[in-house]
């Protein structure tokens, strides 16, 4: 843990639950309460955090947790710190973004391998004036080895995350193509540089929720790809947690 002279830290309490290596962080609850089932946890068996909750796994799985919902860098990163102070060392974020790329389609798989940072939450972790942010190269290869041994095709690169989503102009579009961006999210790059700066693991796998491409918007949240695409991430990442 890096020297933090930060006057508010995550802390345990007495009443906080003892949490094992891993940690599932999902930013939509269906998918939270479809991967409890998956893995046999009780809906009723949940910390509450903030405006989300912490599920923790059985008797046979009491290394796993379940957090989430979440939107936007700050809070996720208010999730992500308390989740390290009570003991999780590895986390998966399964989120949602947008295909800025041509290529990348509704319903498609990301796995980021670097992030923009244009959150504000970053800056205050880190004097990295690269404006990029990591994940762990010992989890995104497994996530790719999965993904290939189901013969499950899936887009891996560099992914924008931004505070506001309003503010996605056709300038910037024009900017993060030429750098051969593959999506936006929300969440990304802040979860990426608090897991270095805490010196945890941490990997993604988003689902593609949308396009923005083409300059006019595509929603596709009720689209049966994408709905299909997010059940196949979920079994994906129990398997994924079992190899943590």
């Amino acid at each position: 843990m890096p020297y933090d002279n930060a006057i508010i830290k995550p802390l345990k309490s007495k009443n906080s639950p003892n949490l094992g290596q891993v940690a599932v962080l999902m930013a939509d609850d269906k998918d939270i309460r479809f991967f409890c089932r998956l893995l046999n946890m009780s809906k009723n068996n949940f910390t509450r955090l903030m405006m989300s909750k912490v599920y923790v796994g059985n008797s046979d799985n009491q290394s796993l947790s379940v957090a989430g919902p979440l939107i936007g860098a700050p809070y996720a990163v208010m999730l992500l710190e308390t989740l390290i102070a009570w003991g999780t060392r590895k986390v998966i974020f399964f989120g949602m973004c947008g295909a800025i790329s041509p290529k990348v389609k509704i319903g498609d798989i990301v796995v980021p391998t670097d992030s923009i940072i244009d959150e504000g939450t970053s800056k205050h972790y880190t004097a990295n004036k690269s404006l990029r942010s990591k994940p762990s190269f010992l989890i995104v290869e497994k996530i790719k080895h999965i993904l290939n041994k189901n013969n499950i095709e899936f887009h891996d690169g560099l992914v924008w995350t931004t505070d506001a989503i309003y503010r996605e102009t056709r300038e910037k579009l024009d900017y993060y193509q030429a750098k051969d961006t593959l999506a936006v999210d929300m969440e990304l790059s802040a979860l990426f540089t608090v897991g270095r700066f805490r010196n945890i693991e941490t990997g993604s796998i988003l689902v593609v929720s949308d396009e923005l491409s083409t300059y006019k918007w595509r929603p596709g949240f009720r689209e049966k790809r994408f709905i299909k695409t997010r059940k196949i991430v979920a079994e994906l990442i129990k398997t994924l947690c079992a190899t943590l």
